[in-house]
This record gives C-alpha cells, structure tokens and sequence, in this order.
C-alpha cells in the first residue's frame, strides 16, 4: 500500500491537532477545578447582604461562624447573649460548643471579660477551644463591647 498523503499535508494535518491540543487545554483544566460547596446559614440575611458577610459557612466538615456581638452593658449579660448566639448557629447545623476547636474573642474591656469568664465558660463544659482574646477600641456596632468568632469541626 502507498502512502497517499503528501507530505504537506501530513505537516498540515499535525499542526491541526498541535492547535487543537492547545485550545483543549483551558478546558481541561476547567473540566479539573472542582467548585467548593457552601452552606450557608444566616440571621438576617438582608442585614447581612447589606453589610457584606454570611453569619456561617459550612465547607465540608468545617463550620465558620462570623462573630456574634453584644451590646449589653454588663459583661456577663453581654457574654451570655454572645454565646447564646454562637450556640443557635451550631445548633442549626447539629453541633454544640465540643465541636468547636478555634475561638476568636475581641472586646473592649478585656479585665470585664475576665472578671465575667465564668459564664463563657460554662458552654464548654470544660472541653476548651484554642483561643484568641483581644482588646480592640472599636467593634463593628458602636455599641457592642464584644464579638465573638468561631470554628468548628462537625460531621459531615
């Protein structure tokens, strides 16, 4: 049998599929990029929407839950009205406060939180997060005193 293709078309026939190689590739890795699942979970999402944040996200097994303010302004109240926030959030996903294992803690009187610790700590039941307390000047809302951010592993 002879060979019917000419060389020339031979070199023509062998950049069409290098171009073609080449426009397939973006689309392979597009074909690759696997879009993260968000689960969401908010408060008041009009409130939310306008300031730009979701109250928790749920990525796989990990639970981020944006901070939740107190404007009381007795340290203990303010405390409880924080955690109690945290805990309705977890419960929406079937947790509790053992399956948090990271605590963000940012207020404006940090010896109040001291004095008042009592109180947060009795949601942990001693089964304690890695924490970090901050005192900052100024929190989002002009009137809270405190915030608190959480992560929590949870099943899937």
């Amino acid at each position: 049998m002879t060979n019917s293709m000419s060389k020339e078309n031979k070199r023509m026939l062998l950049w069409f599929i290098i171009a073609l190689i080449i426009a397939l590739i973006p689309w392979l890795a597009i074909a690759q990029t696997k879009l993260i699942e968000k689960q969401k979970f908010h408060f008041s999402e009009q409130g939310e929407t306008k300031a730009g944040y979701t109250q928790a996200v749920k990525v796989g097994n990990t639970l981020y839950i944006s901070g939740v303010p107190g404007v009381e302004p007795d340290m203990g109240i303010s405390i409880k009205q924080v955690y109690d926030g945290l805990q309705k959030t977890l419960a929406h996903y079937g947790a509790t406060f053992a399956h948090v294992v990271k605590e963000n803690l940012y207020t404006t009187d940090i010896e109040a939180v001291k004095r008042n610790n009592e109180v947060r700590k009795a949601y942990y039941k001693g089964d304690f997060p890695a924490a970090t307390w901050l005192q900052i000047d100024r929190l989002y809302m002009s009137q809270a005193n405190l915030e608190v951010d959480l992560i929590a592993i949870i099943e899937d």
